[in-house]
């Protein structure tokens, strides 16, 4: 017998350590659309998973899953996701990828450049 895939929904709540409710608001979704498998044909979610797994290999499943909810230098990247600000989100699992975990410093946002004072 062959195991169905996993739904990509429930591959980003692995990913991340999502709850129900973070879930429906990053997919702008109700319970029942997701479970009906619905939301899988979203963009947002195929895209957001790409991103991720490429992260995953890099770093791990348990410290993405940690990461997210981490402030970095531009603010805690869960934020951006649940305000459903995508360019933001991709933005800092780029710098992962890039640098591994940052943690602290920055001014709080996700935005691109650094500003001086």
């Amino acid at each position: 017998m062959v195991d169905a895939p996993k739904p990509r929904s429930a591959r980003l709540v692995e990913l991340l350590g999502l709850s129900d409710n973070e879930l429906c608001t990053v997919l702008d979704s109700d319970a029942l659309t997701i479970v009906s498998g619905q939301a899988e044909a979203t963009p947002e979610l195929a895209i957001l998973i790409d991103l991720l797994e490429e992260a995953a290999e890099k770093v791990g499943t348990r410290a993405l899953a940690g990461w997210v909810r981490r402030r970095g230098p531009a603010g805690r990247p869960i934020d951006a996701l649940l305000s459903r600000e995508f360019p933001a989100f991709e933005r800092a699992v780029e710098v992962l990828v890039e640098r591994g975990i940052v943690v602290g410093g920055g001014n709080g946002r996700l935005g691109g450049g650094s500003e001086r004072r």
